[in-house]
């Protein structure tokens, strides 16, 4: 009996409810079928869809900035991968070295053979360096192995432009690098990242995960 009492007290509340709010809410002579269905819809609040922003940056450079991002590959499958300016640069081989230019942002030129493919791109990766112009970034990445045939006087051209990590660079490494040829980048910017195989920790099997730096680069500079 309780519960019969309860359950008409929550009906004829919920009733004396509905009508004072049509009554509060629907002029007189409007109260239709139509009426009540509109009053019965809540609006849907829906948030804005997020703006993208260049090289998929949470958010946006500030004026007169470059935006870059450098992802390093993972395992066999997922390539090395650079952005600049929102240009995305997908690397159908294994390795990255590439300069930009120029106040314009011209690519001029790239490089996707890899150091461990044939005898001397340990070599060709130097001659790309020095043939860079002066004011040049130079964006570099690994996929797979970067380590095995790099020779010992490209770590140190690597160096000299700053790296900190191509001397610690072993097997399956994988490792991410932005430079400046002729200039100085500014502190506050990411510029190298390396992340070494660990069996107990690897995310693919044999290779550790991929890695990247990204940021804003002032235009003044180059």
């Amino acid at each position: 009996v309780l519960l019969r009492l309860s359950g008409l007290l929550l009906v004829s509340l919920a009733a004396w409810y509905m009508g004072s709010f049509a009554a509060a809410h629907v002029p007189q002579n409007a109260i239709s079928v139509d009426a009540l269905q509109e009053i019965i819809k809540k609006p849907v609040l829906r948030a804005p869809a997020p703006k993208r922003q260049k090289c998929d940056h949470w958010s946006p450079c500030p004026p007169g900035n470059f935006a870059y991002r450098i992802l390093s590959g993972g395992g066999k499958q997922r390539r090395a991968k650079i952005c600049f300016e929102d240009e995305h640069l997908k690397n159908p081989k294994k390795c990255w070295w590439l300069w930009v230019h120029g106040q314009e942002c011209d690519v001029c030129a790239m490089n996707n053979n890899c150091v461990v493919d044939s005898t001397d791109h340990s070599r060709e990766m130097m001659n790309f360096i020095r043939n860079a112009p002066v004011g040049s970034l130079i964006l570099m990445a690994t996929h797979d192995d970067g380590s095995t045939r790099l020779k010992n006087d490209a770590r140190k051209l690597v160096e000299e432009l700053g790296s900190k990590e191509i001397k610690n660079i072993k097997f399956r490494s994988s490792w991410v690098f932005i430079a400046a040829k002729g200039f100085k980048l500014p502190d506050n910017i990411e510029k190298e990242k390396i992340n070494h195989s660990d069996k107990n920790k690897n995310r693919y099997k044999g290779w550790p995960a991929e890695i990247q730096i990204e940021g804003c680069i002032p235009r003044n500079l180059i």
